[in-house]
């Protein structure tokens, strides 16, 4: 223990003004070994090396607003379940709509729904244009979402009621713009996506499930992007591009796609593909999670809506000879198998359906203090 009043230590307090941190600051970057805490001797309160404290302070930068953890009223995942506001998303996904949904996420009323209009169609339709024709879905729609914003004069007005306006029109209006046949903008959400994505007898309900139950998890890094965005004020369409941007990463967005290519391969020996995918290396894809223990809710809802269909069998044959189970992404890879959708269609359904959470948690970043989000620099390069 070090003695009371040795100069050669700073308190709590000291060491806070001295890195321009909030005392429990501090106490983070103890727990990441960056700062020393030593017991003061005679009082309470810990004591910190003042050498220390100023080789840390020499190599950061201001980080005032550093934030470790964020509070959320939006999505729970405990017990290998999901809840949005407290409501089970495998209960929602089969008894409410997706405006229903969207809406209980962006204002916590169940009983309304947001309204999925369409705006400005011909302009989304010319910007998905402008892209190569070898172009994924989710290329165009992150096009689309840039040329959109720049047409929205109120894009700034950061109020609740326009947020959410804009979000289900922005929504709404990519859905339709998508290429594919039209349906009645009064149909469900995942009625007028289906002729996007399939030309296969619809079952919008299968789609309406699977915009809910990939709505929001929690923060994952393209919501993380998103929330940054929101609390340096950014317009809606810049954090929907935020989220887009970080859903592009092959460990993120692209795991539909991923689970779908392995999933082509089993249906032909279900056998062979999990042996050759296991000497790869390479975690089997659309199998485990990272937060569920023993089985993933999202799965379980829309592999049940596929009945027995012949690609819940393969994906059975499969399970049983793995120890882990399926998850989110290969029961959409699933669905695009038994529909026949387009290659790239659960990347774009990904996406869509995550913008509702973005704006639920955007909405929440615009109600908290501005720029909130700073990570502490450490700089590790040559001083003269």
């Amino acid at each position: 223990m070090t003695a009371e009043g040795d100069e050669n230590y700073l308190t709590t307090a000291e060491v806070a003004r001295r890195l321009q941190v909030k005392p429990e600051t501090i106490y983070a970057y103890v727990s990441r070994g960056l700062l020393t805490s030593t017991r003061a001797r005679g009082r309470r309160g810990s004591l910190f090396s003042a050498a220390e404290v100023e080789r840390l302070a020499s190599k950061s930068v201001d980080h005032s607003g550093v934030v470790e953890r964020i509070e959320s009223e939006l999505t729970l995942l405990q017990d290998d379940e999901l809840y949005y506001r407290g409501h089970p998303a495998r209960s929602l996904a089969t008894t409410s709509t997706v405006a229903q949904v969207a809406n209980l996420l962006w204002t916590g009323d169940q009983s309304a729904a947001v309204g999925f209009s369409a705006g400005e169609v011909p302009l989304a339709r010319a910007a998905m244009g402008v892209v190569p024709d070898g172009a994924r879905l989710t290329d165009r729609l992150r096009v689309a979402v840039a040329v959109l914003g720049a047409a929205d004069p109120l894009r700034f007005d950061l109020s609740a009621p326009s947020v959410t306006a804009a979000a289900g029109r922005l929504i709404g209006t990519l859905v339709t713009a998508l290429p594919g046949d039209h349906v009645d903008s009064g149909a469900t959400l995942g009625a007028r996506l289906w002729p996007k994505l399939s030309d296969e007898a619809p079952r919008p309900e299968v789609l309406d499930a699977a915009l809910i139950l990939l709505a929001d998890h929690g923060l994952a890094v393209s919501t993380v992007a998103a929330r940054v965005a929101a609390s340096a004020r950014a317009n809606l369409y810049a954090v929907i591009s935020a989220g887009l941007g970080a859903l592009d990463g092959q460990y993120h967005g692209a795991a539909p796609t991923l689970a779908y290519e392995f999933l082509h391969r089993a249906q032909q020996d279900p056998l062979k593909a999990l042996s050759d995918q296991l000497r790869s290396g390479e975690p089997i894809p659309g199998f485990g999670h990272r937060i569920y223990q023993h089985r993933d809710p999202r799965a379980e809802v829309l592999l049940g809506l596929l009945g027995d269909h012949p690609i819940v069998g393969t994906i059975a044959a499969i399970a049983e000879r793995t120890p882990t189970f399926p998850n989110s992404d290969l029961a959409i890879a699933a669905i695009m198998h038994a529909y026949n959708f387009r290659p790239d269609a659960g990347d774009a359904l990904f996406a869509l359906a995550r913008m509702i959470g973005w704006t639920a948690h955007a909405l929440e970043e615009y109600a908290a203090p501005a720029l909130r989000f700073r990570a502490m620099g450490i700089y590790t390069g040559q001083t003269t």
